[in-house]
């Protein structure tokens, strides 16, 4: 009996100990010198010769983790950061739905491209220079450099476009899109954008459109505004009541998590 009691109380293990101490983060050494202290009364960690080389691979593991976890929290930021830069760019749009230039202007509407570029006063109409293609536009005075030269944002029907000098001083430009369904962000392409979500059409000029072109141009308007607002656009309200209608007609089907994509 004495053989196995003595057996049983070596067999034992130390009781855990406990460790109460506040964390001042002004001053963290302090409470790691509390903790080691105690580690040191309580334990024989630092009686051994690797005891120093042990913390400094835990400290070094501990801010290997830091380093990671910053990376990935900037990595994430990171698309966000590009969107604000790339909204940063964008202009609001000019009175009419474009930009005013150092030298030039340009306006839209959904059907048509305007510009208008200063020229010397007294200029005549023989030594304008205007090039105007599908997917091109160059303009300026003959002799000179080119004030606009470059592949427009988008094409347009080249037949349909025209120019005038006005009092010898102004070319006005008129182009017709190709595309009557969208905004141009920009004249030319790689040049400064507007934000197209700031577009103002003129409701006067809707009804100058055709039934399906005001019908396209109306959804087109209401989804801007529904993206505007963090709200379902046009196509997603009708899918869900089609959903709701589908299951209105089958009460008996199991429609938990159904969506329409």
């Amino acid at each position: 009996m004495a053989i196995l009691s003595d057996y049983q109380e070596d067999d034992q293990q130390s009781p855990p100990f406990s460790f109460n101490a506040a964390l001042d983060p002004s001053n963290p050494l302090g409470f790691l010198e509390s903790a080691f202290n105690f580690v040191s009364r309580k334990s024989s960690l630092f009686k051994s010769e690797s005891a120093e080389k042990q913390i400094t691979s835990l400290v070094r593991s501990i801010r290997e983790r830091i380093k990671a976890a910053e990376e990935e929290a900037s990595a994430k930021k990171a698309p966000e950061k590009e969107q604000d830069k790339e909204k940063e760019k964008k202009l609001v749009p000019n009175k009419g739905n474009g930009i005013d230039m150092e030298n030039y202007s340009w306006g839209q509407s959904l059907q048509e491209v305007t510009v208008n570029v200063e020229i010397p006063p007294g200029t005549k109409s023989s030594l304008v220079l205007c090039d105007i293609k599908n997917n091109y536009l160059k303009v300026g005075v003959k002799g000179q450099a080119p004030i606009i030269d470059g592949e427009l944002y988008k094409p347009v029907k080249a037949d349909d476009c025209f120019w005038s000098l006005e009092d010898q001083k102004l070319i006005s430009i008129l182009m017709s899109k190709r595309d009557r369904t969208d905004w141009w962000k920009s004249l030319l392409k790689g040049g400064q954008e507007i934000d197209t979500q700031k577009v103002e059409p003129e409701p006067s000029k809707l009804s100058d459109l055709d039934s399906e072109m005001r019908s396209a141009v109306e959804k087109m308007m209401f989804d801007q505004r529904q993206k505007k607002l963090g709200r379902p656009s046009s196509d997603e309200i009708q899918k869900e009541e089609l959903l709701k209608q589908f299951m209105a007609q089958n009460p008996n089907m199991n429609f938990s998590g159904s969506k329409f994509m």
